[in-house]
């Protein structure tokens, strides 16, 4: 298992600024993911120590390690990490997979395109994107919304942020009861057996709210972290589950997606 982050290093390299809202965002995140690393360390190192006959088998360790092996998230490590429904196996290479981008982003600078998948509080992330789009362009952050531009065009390694921070590039979602059709840019019905499509890069643009186009035919489509499609409200007000809303576009009406359950989820189960 990595190393906790040193986050003072961090700060000194990305340090909180009234320009760049994403160091705040990326601090954020680190603290979040050293709490749970520090809580996967400390735990596999105690259930070690009882097994050797060191210390005693609380009965709490022992849960511990009957989810261990078990191939079960234990409750110790669920308790301060983010939604997921992986077992265990699955849920430590997503782990190491979110570490990894994290230090990619310490190492080489703000992502040109973020995986929305990686992140502990997701809903931090989207308000620093607004936040950065509406003091560069001197506007509150209260008129401003997101619309929504599905980029087939922009890979996940894409060299170039977004000019003049005119929101973010996102990838790592899927989409669950329907396809996406990439000549026409829109929803589409899904091949038979197959249950989930990995969606393309898609553009998180903020505009003034009066400005997005109402007129056309769009899917608000919900997006969740998990296939649970349910959650709690936690102490931010926010949803444990829910993270947003993302239009996409249809040549049929909303209704119709709805029947079929149409959402994008964050992770799959496996």
């Amino acid at each position: 298992m990595p190393e906790l982050f040193q986050i003072e290093n961090v700060q000194k390299v990305y340090p909180v600024t009234y320009e760049e809202g994403m160091n705040t965002v990326l601090i954020q995140e680190l603290k979040r993911f050293n709490r749970l690393l520090g809580v996967v360390k400390e735990t596999l190192k105690n259930l070690q120590k009882a097994l050797r006959g060191e210390v005693v088998m609380s009965q709490e360790l022992e849960k511990f390690g009957d989810s261990m092996f078990n191939v079960q998230v234990p409750d110790l490590w669920a308790a301060v990490a983010y939604p997921s429904l992986k077992p265990l196996g699955s849920w430590v290479t997503d782990l190491i997979k979110r570490l990894t981008f994290f230090q990619d982003w310490i190492d080489s600078g703000i992502p040109t395109t973020f995986w929305i998948s990686g992140f502990f509080f997701t809903q931090s992330f989207l308000t620093g994107t607004l936040q950065n789009h509406a003091r560069w362009n001197k506007v509150s952050i209260d008129q401003i919304a997101f619309d929504f531009v599905v980029v087939p065009d922009i890979p996940p390694d894409h060299k170039e942020r977004t000019p003049g921070n005119q929101g973010c590039y996102v990838h790592g979602v899927y989409l669950e009861g329907a396809g996406w059709d990439l000549a026409e840019g829109t929803l589409c019905e899904s091949k038979p057996k197959q249950l989930y499509i990995s969606m393309p890069t898609i553009w998180l643009k903020p505009e003034r709210a009066s400005d997005i186009d109402q007129t056309r035919v769009r899917y608000p489509c919900p997006l969740y972290k998990t296939s649970k499609r349910a959650g709690a409200l936690s102490t931010t007000g926010h949803s444990t589950n829910y993270v947003m809303t993302i239009d996409l576009l249809s040549k049929l009406p909303e209704e119709h997606w709805v029947m079929r359950g149409v959402a994008m989820l964050c992770g799959l189960d496996n």
